[in-house]
């Protein structure tokens, strides 16, 4: 028997409660990580809500995974036992479509997702596919890492796959649990950053973060002012926002490019893409090889998110602290299993 102790939920909105399953025995290209901390992403509420239709219960949230590799299967590779790793949205990727073979994995048709059709890593232990556990590099911080392994590749994925400059003029759209990551990224990458928020009251925040210059979201004259100013406008909110306004902050061949998953249709006029040759794009999480890199870009320039912690015993305190909007900016749970 393989028993793992979790934190489960039997209903949508459910409260968290003590859980045990059977994780069967171990794949041969699997690693078993025994969690150490695990942060909590507005994805993990989303699914326990069921927002997406997509939940089975008992639910056991967590894809923000920090911890150490207990078991190693006869056919994983450059893990050992006591690595420190971190393990993301994905864990696992067939390793055999066209975009695998590329080295696009978070892009794979028949990916798994720690936690859709299986236990995420709100337990004592967590599985994956070995090239999906990352290793964590010295210099990093595991206690606040967790949440690099969703938010941080989230925002900076788009960085290498936008092919932004260290010399542009970017813009970040929401100071919160990606935005807040995304002004760290891009101010060590090397760019002029100006973030975009609806709350005034996070203008000193943002700037101690990275930014050079706010924004209130909603202010016309001020976005009026920005003109043609911006190579780059990162977009993680998940709300409807004045688009064509925004659009017009941009540069000739500029791009604004979505993280947030904003719910409603977005109303891009042709002719404010036509008239500069602008562009407006979106991404996922990124690869196995992005967050690497990430993770390495991180402890050279010894950035880190900003987190709040609690014990796993106090998930559901943590669980209404986000729910609340109260995280600054992101929550990461700490193992006390009796």
């Amino acid at each position: 028997m393989s028993t793992i102790r979790a934190w489960a939920a039997e209903t949508a909105r459910g409260e968290l409660k003590s859980f045990e399953f059977d994780a069967g025995p171990l794949g041969a290209e699997q690693v078993e990580i025994r969690v150490e901390h695990c942060g909590i992403c507005h994805s993990d509420l989303s699914m326990l809500d069921n927002d997406w239709g997509r939940t089975r219960y008992p639910f056991v949230p967590g894809h923000e995974v920090v911890g150490r590799v207990v078991a190693v299967g006869e056919r994983a590779q450059r893990l050992a036992i006591g690595d420190r790793v971190g393990l993301g949205w994905y864990s696992g990727s067939c390793m055999s479509c066209p975009q695998c073979l590329a080295g696009h994995h978070n892009l794979c048709q028949r990916g798994e997702e720690t936690l859709i059709g299986r236990h995420g890593g709100f337990a004592e232990r967590v599985r994956c596919h070995w090239l999906w556990a990352a290793p964590i590099p010295e210099g990093l911080d595991a206690s606040s890492a967790g949440p690099m392994f969703c938010g941080g590749i989230t925002v900076f994925n788009p960085i290498l796959e936008c092919q932004v400059l260290p010399t542009e003029r970017v813009g970040v759209i929401g100071i919160g649990g990606l935005g807040h990551l995304a002004l760290k990224f891009l101010r060590a990458w090397g760019c002029e950053v100006t973030a975009f928020t609806s709350n005034p009251a996070k203008a000193d925040e943002a700037k101690a973060l990275g930014a050079h210059r706010v924004v209130a979201t909603g202010d016309g004259q001020a976005l009026a002012k920005l003109a043609g100013q911006l190579d780059f406008l990162l977009v993680t909110v998940n709300v409807t926002l004045d688009w064509p306004a925004l659009l017009g902050t941009l540069a000739p061949h500029g791009r604004l490019h979505v993280v947030g998953a904003v719910l409603e249709p977005m109303k891009i006029p042709a002719f404010a893409l036509i008239g500069g040759s602008k562009r407006v794009s979106g991404s996922p999480l990124g690869s196995p090889a992005l967050i690497d890199r990430m993770l390495e870009f991180s402890a050279r320039h010894e950035l880190a998110p900003q987190v709040e912690r609690f014990a796993f015993s106090r998930v559901n305190e943590a669980i209404e602290h986000l729910r609340a909007g109260k995280a600054r900016y992101r929550v990461v749970l700490e193992a006390d299993w009796a």
